[in-house]
């Protein structure tokens, strides 16, 4: 069984790293130049407790980051959310792997009462795989680099009532500058991800065509992103991009589509028409159909 190691404060994280007590109790940008842990992490599952963002160059152990060739170079961000579990195996990074990057970790609490709080669930990229990092170009970087540093200097002096606003203000307004650049790199990605959207299409087809519905239930997110090793959130983000609709939007159309085929083409019954089609319950497929058509299926049926 993988050892655990469990960090659940900034403190705990700065202890881990080798490195002094932190200047804020919630939030802290650390160099890994500046890492000088005793602690063997090799093999190790780590339970990270923070939201963390990562600056790493490519190459680093054993994990890989997805990098294509029209990519940017400057520096990779690896996105993690409070909860996620990591393990890291192979040798350990060398000296210029490591030198140019960082690391901004921030507790939840420090977010709690505030309207960022609400808004993390936007930033999906905290769901993303390591593979789904986000590279930056030399601008990108620069841009990211400076809101750090307004991060660093507003922990770094005598905190008063405006310092938690304008810290958070600006991990804020980093975000939305990662999602800005996110947006950029599905851009510039845009040809490979129509193979992508090819291939879920495909998937999604050959799911029924197999009758794996029949074992397996009607097909999920989860399911379908391991096929082509993207992460939930990555796919859907991906085919949203590219065609305007979530993965499971497009699941539930590729779904509707074949019951009005069954139920125009053939006479069995709502009920086997739902458990064909991987419904547990026939009453969730009437469900579904009426939120899509705006009519029930036998009314579908009728009026046909």
């Amino acid at each position: 069984m993988a050892r655990e190691f469990i960090i659940n404060s900034i403190s705990q994280a700065h202890q881990s790293m080798g490195l002094p007590a932190p200047k804020h109790p919630l939030v802290t940008v650390v160099q890994t130049r500046d890492f000088n842990t005793q602690k063997d992490f090799n093999g190790v599952k780590i339970i990270n407790n923070l939201y963390q963002i990562t600056l790493k160059q490519l190459g680093c152990g054993n994990l890989f980051y997805g990098k294509n060739s029209y990519d940017y170079e400057e520096g990779t961000l690896v996105f993690t959310s409070p909860g996620q579990v990591t393990m890291f195996e192979g040798e350990m990074p060398t000296e210029d792997e490591s030198k140019a990057g960082w690391i901004l970790a921030f507790h939840p609490d420090l977010i709690r009462k505030s309207n960022l709080a609400d808004k993390m669930s936007q930033y999906s990229f905290f769901n993303y795989e390591v593979n789904e990092a986000l590279h930056l170009s030399a601008e990108e970087l620069k841009t990211i680099e400076g809101l750090l540093d307004k991060i660093v200097i507003e922990y770094s002096q005598n905190l008063d009532k405006h310092s938690q606003n304008l810290i958070i203000s600006n991990i804020e307004l980093l975000l939305d500058y990662c999602t800005r650049f996110y947006d950029r790199q599905f851009y510039t990605r845009s040809n490979l991800n129509l193979d992508y959207v090819s291939k879920f299409e495909k998937l999604l087809k050959r799911y029924y065509e197999k009758e794996d519905v029949l074992e397996m239930g009607m097909p999920n997110v989860k399911y379908l992103a391991s096929q082509l090793n993207f992460s939930s959130s990555y796919l859907s983000d991906l085919l949203k991009k590219e065609t305007g609709k979530t993965a499971q939007e497009h699941i539930h159309l590729f779904v509707i589509e074949k019951a009005k085929n069954q139920l125009l083409s053939s006479k069995n019954s709502i009920s086997q028409i739902a458990y064909s089609l991987g419904f547990q319950y026939p009453q969730h497929f009437s469900n579904l159909f009426k939120s899509k058509t705006g009519l029930s299926p036998s009314e579908y049926r009728n009026l046909n």
